[in-house]
């Protein structure tokens, strides 16, 4: 089995400290936050940023911002996912023209934000096209089967380009105040063929039992205050090193190996 790539998604796009007071918002704080990470055993970040009231934010030098303060407390080599969800706000042409704007090594779309009918299937081709043709490494998110098989069926009509592309399967998106569980990991897993690299993440106090579920199946783990705050025994966690850290130690019990950021570039980009 390949090693396991630890993502963290420290902030997300909806969470306040009245969630939790050490919610990283700030560049600072997201670096920091960050390099507490990577050294707990995350390859990468995947970053959002809010604008000045708080609210998520697409803009280009706020992310700038915040990947030059990775950088520097993380180190420059470390693997930075930024994202195009909409959360309400933007339409698919702003997602877009925020990527090309901000032109990041990796970011992670929504299959039905990006290309949620036959209609948008032309733009999003040739958007794709100019990441695959930059070498970016893409992320599809797909929040249910059906979402896996429309994405089968873009990339078997050229309308995905499968060069550095991965899938990350939301678990547990609509179930019960969103607690997620291993089992929603199987209908994906049901009728899975593109030959990619593909994570997890998962809502709620379950998330490191989903994570493990994943990793013992061959996948790669997206962990973090994005969507949950709380270690196994339901206590709230620190910060999110602590979650990283939790999973990683169960992880090495098990005898799985965990990527380090060279290895993660090299999984991501099919290298």
């Amino acid at each position: 089995m390949a090693p396991v790539i630890v993502t963290v998604a420290p902030t997300g796009a909806r969470r306040t400290r009245q969630d939790h007071p050490a919610l990283p918002i700030e560049p600072e704080e997201i670096g920091r936050e960050a390099a507490r990470c990577r050294e707990a055993g995350a390859a990468m970040i995947h970053l959002h940023v809010r604008d000045g009231a708080g609210r998520h934010s697409l803009d280009p030098d706020r992310y700038r911002a915040a990947i030059a303060a990775v950088r520097r407390e993380a180190g420059a080599d470390f693997l930075i996912q930024t994202t195009t969800e909409a959360v309400g706000i933007y339409a698919r042409q702003e997602q877009m023209a925020a990527i090309r704007a901000l032109q990041p090594e990796a970011f992670s779309s929504a299959v039905r934000e990006l290309v949620p009918d036959a209609g948008s299937e032309p733009e999003a081709a040739a958007f794709f096209a100019e990441q695959a043709e930059r070498e970016v490494l893409v992320q599809h998110i797909l929040y249910d089967a059906a979402d896996a098989a429309r994405l089968a069926d873009l990339v078997a009509r050229g309308v995905v380009p499968a060069r550095g592309a991965s899938a990350l399967f939301v678990l547990g998106r609509y179930t019960k105040d969103q607690q997620s569980s291993p089992a929603d990991l199987l209908p994906f897993l049901a009728d899975w063929h593109l030959p990619w690299p593909w994570a997890v993440c998962a809502f709620g106090h379950q998330e490191a039992r989903c994570a493990t579920a994943a990793a013992c199946l061959g996948g790669h783990v997206r962990l973090g205050f994005e969507n949950n705050l709380h270690l196994p025994d339901g206590a709230t966690a620190a910060d999110n090193a602590a979650l990283v850290h939790n999973f990683v130690a169960v992880a090495r019990q098990l005898g799985l190996t965990i990527a380090d950021t060279r290895g993660a570039r090299a999984l991501f980009s099919g290298g």
